[in-house]
């Protein structure tokens, strides 16, 4: 199995930055039913005010390829096309786990 972990630091105010985190985590809680080989997704939103990164998400798939199915899938893009114009920095690690 692969852990595709994804942090985000996302542009605006606290607030504008609070609800594309809030659409966001919304859409991706969703593609477990809509992506075959996406076996869990996980979704925090930063609590912490003295901390940048405002979104991470965990996502098991699984092998190394279906990260790449998970990425392409329609579902997938569509969800991220949410964060896309309020995007500062993404971050990204994959990794087998047993």
């Amino acid at each position: 199995m692969v852990k595709h972990i994804v942090s985000f630091k996302l542009k605006g105010t606290a607030e504008e930055r609070r609800e594309v985190a809030e659409r966001f985590r919304n859409a991706l809680m969703e593609l477990p039913a809509q992506i075959d080989v996406l076996r869990s997704m996980e979704v925090g939103i930063n609590e912490n005010p003295s901390e940048d990164w405002d979104v991470v998400l965990t996502a098991v798939v699984p092998t190394m390829d279906d990260v790449m199915v998970y990425a392409r899938h329609p579902a997938h893009v569509a969800a991220a096309s949410i964060i896309g114009a309020h995007k500062e920095a993404r971050a990204c690690v994959d990794y087998y786990f047993s």
